[in-house]
């Protein structure tokens, strides 16, 4: 059976609350629009009583994104080789994909796992939800740790099969000294999975 369980990083630090408030949108303009991204101009009114205008690069309304952490063992993570347009180079990372309508984050990362991986996990945990860049960027990622792989292939949208590369986990430093790993969500989400994975031998 399955085993899903949704928890964030144990926090040992306490802050204080937050006073302020959010400023009050005056108005939200969409100033450019393509089949993957919205830019908005927003006019904000803060407490202090300034206006200012941001812009910011939203969802164009999708249900969110998963970023998958598949452990085939309690040390190997599989990692995925693919195209990066944004750099025009291949990039390992993580496999990640939007979360389809009617699907929870659980469901969407096993279904992105069987498409790039050619895996099915039994038990998925929520690690942790990151943003990018959230002065400008609406966009959010849940970080899910999958575990107790079995073997299960599902059809993707990939132009091309992706590469799937074993990496111990408890050696991030040399991926990374590669050159071949740069994306920040991955990075962050594999620092997470191998602390949480030694507090809980």
């Amino acid at each position: 059976m399955m085993t899903l369980l949704r928890f964030g990083l144990r926090h040992h630090l306490q802050f204080p609350p937050m006073s302020r408030q959010p400023p009050t949108i005056v108005s939200k303009t969409v100033i450019a629009q393509t089949r993957q991204f919205r830019i908005e101009t927003l006019e904000l009114k803060f407490a202090s009583g300034q206006l200012r205008q941001y812009e910011r690069l939203t969802r164009n309304a999708t249900m969110g994104a998963v970023l998958v952490v598949p452990m085939l063992n309690r040390n190997t993570v599989l990692l995925v080789r693919e195209y990066a347009a944004g750099l025009h180079r291949y990039e390992l990372g993580l496999p990640k994909g939007k979360i389809d309508a009617g699907e929870d984050s659980f469901a969407a990362a096993n279904r992105e796992l069987k498409e790039e991986v050619g895996y099915g996990a039994e038990k998925l945990q929520h690690l942790h939800t990151v943003s990018l860049a959230p002065a400008y960027l609406e966009h959010t990622i849940d970080i899910i740790l999958a575990e107790d792989l079995y073997p299960e292939k599902l059809e993707g949208d990939e132009p091309e099969e992706l590469e799937v590369v074993p990496w111990d986990i408890n050696r991030i430093d040399t991926l990374l000294a590669t050159g071949e790993c740069s994306e920040a969500r991955s990075i962050a989400a594999l620092y997470m999975a191998a602390a949480h994975l030694r507090d809980f031998v």
